[in-house]
């Protein structure tokens, strides 16, 4: 019992024996990078929240800018359209994603990890492909534009529909999480009481799940409430708070009211942000260590409701994506059917040509490796590191707070804060720099939850026993927490590569013409009438990103192999 006291320090810290040069160092790296949160973050927010309330003169005028917006009734419909398009995208994906995360945790249907792998498609593609997707299948000479009955695709129909395709993997992903947690004797005790199937899906499953299906509604709702791609292509005269912040800034060059909208876009962000954060600190644990994992039994009348199910949406999604690759090939629809690769003359185009493609690789490859450095060591000072508690938990709190921060608001920021002639990082304006910078802010907060959880689950005695032994922290950071966190490491990488490669929103306000990206490229080409090259584009990103997934799987098994052998041996 001493030596276990002695290892883990006079006050439980595991590195409260650490020499002070390794407090010092540890404490300046945790310094650095939250300087950097502050710069990437914090300043560009405040200034432009102070945007917001001055004249395009620079003169202070208060809530001036807010009473003329909400005195104009074009720019406040547009809040009640992003609220309706939030409520009823959530509403619809929600539903979907629940049965198809039902169909994969609780059936025996066959091929569930096709079916799981196809509903993650969506995550590979830019927003604004679906919506290119839907012009050609309902647009007024679109392929099945009967279907629609007379209404119109462009609008809050077409919308929905693009941003259901854009947010269902976002669900999923939660709601399979929820439904895997599941502890067999309650289902178990629920039959023996003899309740039928419909009372214990109502008294054990969705109570169970709850607050699942409530953090994959807020998810959704911030998605598709801050989203600009998909009501850029395919919005028609319905404006949403995101294009409008685009419309006043590059249409109208009203920076000023760009602000304004942007600040107001940033409540229902922030607000379903916060509720979902409030509602998982009231979650408790659903397995206890006497749990016993629920296994689905055979039911073929079920089985076969849930095999046809997942394929209608596997459906959906397939062919969304195979009509932006027939709209990609098409010489000149809907005249000239015939397939070639002409619109994958991308030089010929608006949009920046092939080097705004093999940009897009370059900033992504940058995004992953430096900001899976910069995640994961800060994960790593604030988890494992003592002392500094203020700013450790300014830290916390600026790492958390890109999640409810939309991208253009983020991107606009830039412009005002990088943009300014007084600032000294003024240089870093159009360049590649920034672009990485703001992608990597834009999202922190995932990677960061990702880092964090896997260094959680290190008992704090690998760092009493290296700093028992008078080992430096850093060794031990290299050889040891490395190494066991390596597979959370390679998902924060692809993680910010994939989203480096299909964001629009955080980037649009920040390239140059020698800094133009692929998603970019897409959107100017849609801007410009070419719509089969902007598809073409986009398929060029999704095969991109699928490749690197792909890349990244197999990479990921064989350094696995080397490195989570104690997993296997512990296990047995």
């Amino acid at each position: 019992m001493a030596g276990a006291s002695h290892l883990s320090g006079t006050r439980g810290s595991p590195l409260r024996r650490k020499s002070s040069s390794d407090d010092r160092a540890m404490r300046l790296f945790i310094l650095v990078i939250a300087v950097y949160l502050v710069i990437a973050l914090a300043f560009p927010l405040y200034v432009m929240f102070s945007k917001s309330l001055e004249n395009s003169q620079g003169g202070f005028v208060g809530l001036q800018n807010y009473l003329e917006y909400f005195n104009t009734p074009s720019l406040v419909y547009s809040i009640q359209n992003s609220l309706f398009i939030g409520f009823v995208t959530t509403c619809i994906t929600v539903t979907i994603a629940f049965v198809l995360a039902y169909a994969l945790t609780r059936s025996r249907m066959p091929g569930k990890p096709v079916f799981k792998t196809i509903a993650m498609i969506p995550i590979l593609v830019p927003s604004l492909l679906p919506g290119i997707a839907l012009i050609y299948l309902f647009g007024r000479q679109g392929l099945i534009n009967e279907l629609l009955f007379g209404h119109d695709i462009y609008g809050p129909i077409g919308i929905v529909i693009a941003e259901v395709f854009f947010t269902l993997p976002h669900a999923l992903i939660i709601i399979i999480t929820a439904l895997s947690i599941a502890d067999a004797r309650l289902y178990e005790a629920a039959t023996a009481l003899r309740a039928s199937r419909p009372r214990i899906f109502f008294t054990v499953t969705l109570p169970g799940v709850r607050y699942g299906l409530i953090s994959a509604a807020f998810v959704v709702f911030t998605l598709s409430v801050t989203d600009f791609g998909a009501p850029k292509v395919i919005g028609g005269d319905f404006n949403v708070l995101a294009t409008d912040i685009y419309k006043q800034v590059i249409g109208q060059q009203n920076f000023e009211m760009g602000a304004v909208v942007s600040m107001v876009l940033l409540l229902p962000a922030g607000l379903a942000f916060v509720v979902d954060r409030i509602v998982q600190k009231k979650q408790v644990a659903l397995l206890s260590a006497r749990a016993v994992p629920l296994e689905p039994l055979p039911n073929k009348r079920f089985d076969s409701l849930m095999l046809v199910y997942s394929i209608i949406i596997s459906i959906f999604i397939l062919g969304i994506l195979g009509v932006c690759q027939f709209a990609a090939l098409v010489k000149f629809f809907p005249y000239n059917l015939s397939l070639g690769f002409s619109n994958y003359q991308f030089d010929l185009m608006d949009g920046g040509g092939w080097d705004s493609y093999f940009n897009s690789i370059e900033m992504a490859s940058y995004t992953a490796v430096f900001g899976t450095l910069i995640v994961f060591a800060g994960a790593y000072l604030v988890e494992k590191g003592q002392g500094l508690g203020p700013i450790r938990g300014a830290f916390q709190f600026l790492a958390m707070l890109p999640m409810a921060i939309p991208g253009l608001v983020l991107g606009l920021a830039y412009i005002f804060f990088f943009n300014s002639p007084s600032n000294p990082l003024n240089f870093l304006y159009h360049t590649m720099t920034i672009l990485v910078i703001s992608t990597i802010t834009h999202f922190y907060t995932v990677s960061h939850l990702t880092a964090t959880t896997a260094l959680k689950q290190m008992d704090a005695q690998f760092e009493s026993v290296a700093a028992s032994l008078k080992q430096p922290f850093y060794r031990t950071f290299l050889r040891v927490t490395v190494p066991v966190c390596t597979p959370a490491i390679l998902d924060i990488s692809i993680y910010l590569f994939v989203n480096a490669m299909t964001t629009v929103s955080a980037v649009v306000f920040l390239y140059s013409p020698h800094t133009t990206l692929a998603s970019v490229a897409v959107l100017n080409m849609d801007d410009a009438g070419d719509i089969a090259p902007a598809a073409a584009m986009g398929m060029m990103i999704f095969y991109t990103a699928a490749s690197v997934k792909i890349l990244h799987y197999l990479l990921s098994r064989g350094i696995e192999s080397r490195t989570q052998a104690w997993r296997v041996a512990v296990a047995n």
